[in-house]
């Protein structure tokens, strides 16, 4: 791990729960969280990415002093809850307790972008059950071990898309809206268990999907012409954003989203 960044002595040995941990911002979740220390499990449906994330980590030479976990990772369509409820039940059982649960896993559908007239009941099902759905009942299934233990942090990924806002992707800018009300009411309702719930809302991150799929030199350049910072943002600063959410530093934040794009809409 870069040593120029922060080191959270209380995520040692924590266990660290993130859907869609094999590519993008999920990726960079598993690997600061491996090098905290952390005991990470991460559910992902591509199996080539998640086997050589593992790969890539667990060759590396760490520090003489340093324990660290392998990651562990489970196969899983979250649009699936019985294989996700199932997935979930299998963590707990070998863990006892989530610590930390990270609901990341997104997607906006091809099926779904486009104008909002050619939307079809399926293409909105599907972005709304990545992109809500499971942020629910992954928590309804990891919370009673948080509540036995009396603490934990759930950190729900949103986006800014919904706050500049973006247009031709309706179902995913709506699920990733509702993110900011699930976030509060839950930081409500479990706050009285020492459980803290935050939002992150990214704006444009360089994932390689991203430059595949979105990043060409026209939205590129619209993108730094609306930010306050002109660079792109890369993965690792989203996730450095988590560390902090999950570790004892934040103690006192709940119920909060934060926005890291910089500078494109401006403060949470």
């Amino acid at each position: 791990m870069n040593s120029h960044y922060a080191t959270y002595p209380s995520l040692r040995n924590k266990v660290i729960l993130i859907t869609g941990g094999a590519e993008g911002i999920g990726a960079a979740a598993v690997e600061l969280f491996y090098h905290q220390g952390s005991k990470v499990a991460f559910l992902d449906i591509s199996e080539p990415s998640a086997t050589a994330l593992i790969e890539k980590l667990t060759t590396q030479q760490p520090p003489a002093t340093s324990q660290l976990h392998p990651p562990t990772f489970h196969h899983c369509d979250v649009t699936d809850l019985a294989r996700l409820l199932t997935v979930a039940e299998e963590i707990l059982s070998h863990h006892g307790a989530v610590d930390v649960l990270i609901n990341n896993a997104a997607s906006a559908g091809g099926n779904a972008r486009g104008p909002s007239l050619q939307v079809t009941p399926e293409a909105w099902d599907f972005d709304l059950n990545v992109n809500l759905r499971h942020h629910f009942f992954l928590t309804q299934a990891v919370v009673p071990s948080m509540q036995r233990q009396g603490s934990g942090s759930i950190i729900n990924m949103g986006s800014i898309t919904w706050r500049i806002p973006s247009v031709g992707l309706a179902p995913y800018i709506a699920s990733k809206a509702a993110i900011m009300g699930l976030t509060r009411t839950h930081a409500k309702e479990f706050g009285a268990h020492g459980i803290r719930v935050n939002s992150i809302m990214p704006g444009s991150i360089v994932t390689e999907r991203q430059k595949a799929e979105v990043l060409t030199p026209e939205y590129r350049a619209e993108v730094l012409a609306a930010q306050s910072l002109k660079r792109e943002l890369m993965p690792e600063e989203v996730a450095r954003l988590m560390l902090f959410l999950a570790s004892e530093d934040s103690s006192g934040i709940t119920g909060s989203s934060h926005v890291i794009d910089a500078g494109w809409v401006g403060d949470s």
